[in-house]
């Protein structure tokens, strides 16, 4: 954002833009228990973990807070696949990439070894599991997820050799309830659904974000409650709208943001009325 912006309003950044520091980002109560489950338990005893909901609810916050917590971690392995729709060769060449293991796509049994010892070294030298994150893993084809299953334990399933969390849309939801996935969809201990806000978590949401960013008073209460009001329970709508009143009070050099400005911004045009043909 233009730095003219930013010192016209007092703020240390945009509390609109998908840039916010990671410490300044909202964690609900709920997401916030769910985070402590993944740090105490996923991370201690590997397995499987799912979140999943509608666009805008909070998947992709809930990620980054969550990567950010467990790569503060000591001695922990935190890897993120940022190609999910690969085919097995791809697949093994990032997780290869990710944890540090030289891999020949053509020889998948060799690959397949050679990370399963990768992760049994770490968790006896500091009885971690390493934890993967899959965002939008709904694009993983049946294969990824079946091998990615097999991959990620020993001793006819009895030990966990890495924590997996899989996060994506509905979509994500009937693929696991698939034939050829329900083994893999047994095995998620640990599930988190995000879910449409509520108007008092809206608010605290957008208080949350003004405060961190310098300036609460940056919105008349009125306006927090206009905007609240028609976000329609999406976190994401919610910055959108707030975002663009942001650079339009900006444009007219107002002081503060109030909710004649979300009327001039987001008013519906009179259009003139069509005369009936006689």
């Amino acid at each position: 954002m233009n730095h003219q912006i930013l010192s016209l309003y007092g703020l240390k950044w945009n509390p609109f833009s998908q840039e916010i520091p990671t410490r300044a980002l909202y964690l609900p109560p709920r997401m916030a228990d769910f985070c402590w489950r993944i740090e105490n338990g996923l991370v201690q005893e590997g397995g499987f973990a799912m979140v999943h909901g509608d666009p805008g609810t909070g998947k992709s916050v809930l990620l980054r807070h969550l990567a950010g917590r467990l790569e503060n971690l000591p001695d922990l392995i935190v890897g993120t696949i940022s190609h999910p729709q690969s085919q097995l060769g791809d697949f093994y060449r990032e997780m290869g990439d990710i944890f540090g293991v030289t891999l020949a796509p053509s020889n998948r049994w060799g690959g397949f070894k050679a990370l399963r010892e990768r992760w049994l070294t770490h968790l006896d030298s500091c009885r971690q599991r390493p934890i993967l994150i899959i965002d939008e893993a709904q694009e993983m084809g049946p294969q990824v997820l079946s091998e990615l299953r097999l991959m990620a334990s020993a001793r006819f399933d009895s030990l966990p050799l890495l924590g997996i969390i899989l996060a994506g849309d509905a979509r994500l939801l009937e693929r696991l309830r698939g034939e050829d996935l329900i083994p893999l969809g047994s095995r998620i201990r640990c599930r988190y659904v995000t879910e449409y806000a509520s108007r008092e978590e809206l608010g605290s949401f957008l208080g949350h974000l003004l405060t961190e960013a310098g300036n609460p008073s940056l919105m008349t209460p009125g306006l927090c409650n206009t905007l609240c009001d028609h976000a329609a329970g999406n976190y994401r709508i919610l910055t959108s709208m707030a975002a663009e009143l942001l650079s339009a009070g900006a444009r007219r050099n107002l002081p503060q943001l109030d909710e004649k400005l979300y009327l001039e911004v987001f008013a519906t045009p009179n259009l003139p009325t069509p005369r009936r043909k006689r």
